[in-house]
């Protein structure tokens, strides 16, 4: 009989087990607690990442967001729940691939511009993220962050003139790598997955007609959503 030797789950195993690398949520629904909604899909998605979560909302005119280091739980409570009131909202829980763990590098990002705030949830890598800073910077742009997510949501800044779909189209073309997106200014809600369709992106609709976005459908199943598709890749 051959000898059997155990296997540890730890040290270099478990440095090379999968990781899920963040959740993403996104939801379009006025009249309802979009924050609360925000919050019980985020905790469904925490196995994504357990590092940092944020929830950011809009009201109409201004996006007001709360983000920190920890779990959703850790993060949110029944207060500052209370605080973020509006029509939509996205939100993020956080598996560092760019950037280390530290509250700056925390999401969703948000950028002001002359007409409205803009804000990002980014699950992913942009393998060209090098050369999209190196222009930015000399272009005049500051960087707060160490991630990628910030030179997604600084190139929105430059392009946002008032349409978001339009700024989006400009500079989807540039990202490459692997990732899906929920993108929000004050009034408009939109979800991008990568042309190889490499990170997942589902559409989910509530009981009241509105519509969500979820990097998985156990997001849609805790907030009572029907699942109606995958985001296609590229869409």
């Amino acid at each position: 009989m051959s000898e059997i030797n155990p296997v540890s789950l730890s040290d270099s195993f478990m440095d090379e087990a999968p990781k899920e690398e963040c959740g993403i949520f996104g939801v379009f629904a006025p009249g309802e607690d979009v924050a609360r909604i925000s919050y019980f899909a985020l905790f469904a998605l925490q196995h994504r990442g357990q590092e940092a979560a944020g929830i950011a909302v809009s009201n109409g005119s201004s996006i007001e967001m709360i983000k920190e280091k920890g779990l959703v739980t850790q993060v949110f409570d029944e207060a500052s729940l209370q605080k973020l009131k509006g029509d939509l909202a996205i939100g993020h829980t956080r598996y560092s691939t760019t950037g280390s763990n530290v509250v700056r590098n925390a999401q969703p990002l948000c950028c002001t511009t002359v007409v409205g705030d803009v804000a990002v949830a980014h699950n992913g890598n942009l393998i060209n993220t090098h050369a999209l800073r190196s222009k930015l910077k000399s272009e005049g742009i500051v960087f707060e962050t160490t991630n990628d997510s910030e030179v997604i949501s600084q190139m929105l800044s430059q392009y946002y003139k008032g349409d978001l779909e339009a700024a989006v189209r400009q500079i989807a073309p540039q990202l490459e790598g692997a990732y899906s997106l929920t993108i929000m200014s004050h009034d408009k809600l939109i979800g991008i997955r990568d042309p190889f369709g490499v990170r997942p992106l589902c559409l989910g609709k509530l009981d009241s007609g509105h519509y969500v976005l979820a990097s998985e459908t156990c997001a849609l199943n805790v907030i009572g959503a029907q699942y109606m598709r995958e985001v296609e890749p590229g869409e």
